[in-house]
């Protein structure tokens, strides 16, 4: 037996998990999905001795539900339908959609498949990393971890108190605990959320956490994620036009609410192709989460003054491997001319002393076709269809990462 269930409430996860699932709910229910677990760098231990552990995680996993306190917090988010609320009075993880197991071929590591209706597969990515995550963790001492810890959050916030007599800008700096995902444990990033909820005002404005948000009275923040896009790829029409039809769908399904697009699914370039006078005007601004994020910022300003928009009203949202100081230095370059915010994931949740594990779980499948993940940083992409990888380049005219 596990020897602490890592999740103990199916609101331990991120907002657009949900935003997601109640989009596919709608107008895609009938989906299938596979997606696959990855460690993209090499851990101080092996993963493969976690595997007992984690079996016995996501066995008490799968026996939660969603209590009515719970559901009646949802139905408040005022873009969560009654019937998506009414679909999760119901719903339960089921057991049999995800295998665990130690691939011959690489002993050291875990593999982690899910695969069954979309419906009934999404919400497993975030829960499975926080396990992995938290069960690896538990191999170390934790006394000094959590000092080690402590005093870096006390560095975070001598940073945030430095930074607050800084000139003011045309926009406030304002960021969001995105770090449920490679959180170091439970208990230690609701330590975090915590403290900077209740020290870091004005700057900490949210967390993706649904429960955390629920807890400290915090805005919960998030949208869409790749896989939402990456599924487009396999709905039935032309692969060119897949990422026109995920954000016609979005806007659709939210009606102006949850208005900022993710740019990276097959590069920014790409994206910007995409992202019309049309799609400028519906969404609020743009999500970052790969490639040079200067460069980045630029890219999407300048997209912004073509089509003639003035981008100061119009927001970035910088996500990919953030820092405080990291996140002040692209506030300094673009707070003046658009509403920027900042999501902090990693670096919030598990700055501990150990390395934190590089960990995703992503789709590689939908309706029985490969989808693929094309970023614009190298080793961040996903697929497992070298055919379908390259056509996909080919299509979008991207250069191999």
């Amino acid at each position: 037996m596990p020897t602490e269930p890592v999740i103990q409430s199916l609101l331990d996860t991120d907002l657009y998990k949900f935003t997601m699932m109640q989009e596919i709910l709608h107008h895609q229910p009938e989906t299938q999905a596979e997606y696959a677990f990855k460690c993209r760098n090499l851990p101080t231990l092996p993963l493969a001795g976690l595997l007992d552990e984690v079996n016995a995680q996501l066995d008490h996993l799968c026996s939660l539900r969603f209590s009515e306190d719970e559901l009646a917090y949802l139905a408040g988010l005022r873009f969560i339908k009654s019937d998506f609320v009414d679909f999760l009075r119901l719903f339960q993880l089921q057991r049999r959609f995800i295998e665990v197991s130690v691939p011959a071929a690489h002993p050291h590591e875990l593999a982690i498949r899910v695969k069954g209706p979309m419906l009934h597969c999404m919400l497993y990515e975030i829960y499975v990393l926080a396990i992995v995550n938290e069960v690896y963790f538990r191999q170390f001492p934790w006394e000094p971890a959590w000092a080690e810890g402590e005093q870096r959050l006390a560095t975070k916030l001598a940073q945030l108190r430095a930074f607050a007599g800084e000139p003011a800008r045309r926009t406030p700096f304002v960021f969001f605990d995105f770090g449920t995902r490679r959180r170091y444990s439970r208990e230690w990033h609701e330590r975090v959320v915590a403290t900077l909820a209740r020290e870091g005002e004005p700057f900490m404005r949210g967390t993706s956490n649904v429960l955390l948000a629920k807890r400290y009275g915090l805005t919960p923040i998030g949208t869409m994620a790749h896989e939402y896009l990456q599924a487009f790829q396999s709905f039935g029409s032309r692969l060119r036009d897949f990422q026109k039809n995920a954000l016609e769908h979005w806007v659709r399904e939210y009606r102006g609410d949850l208005g900022i697009a993710l740019t990276d699914v097959v590069g920014m370039d790409a994206f910007l192709r995409d992202f019309d006078l049309y799609f400028c005007k519906l969404f609020d601004g743009l999500r970052h989460d790969s490639g040079d994020p200067f460069e980045w910022g630029e890219k999407a300003l300048a997209h912004y003054n073509d089509m003639r928009i003035d981008p100061s009203n119009k927001m970035l949202v910088f996500s990919d491997g953030l820092n405080l100081e990291r996140s002040f230095a692209l506030y300094r370059r673009f707070a003046d001319r658009a509403r920027t915010g900042f999501g902090i994931g990693t670096d919030l949740s598990n700055d501990c002393g150990q390395v934190p594990l590089q960990i995703v779980m992503k789709l590689v499948q939908c309706n029985g076709q490969p989808v693929a993940k094309v970023s614009d940083s190298p080793g961040k992409g996903m697929c497992e269809d070298l055919n379908f990888l390259n056509y996909l380049r080919d299509v979008f005219q991207i250069t191999k990462e």
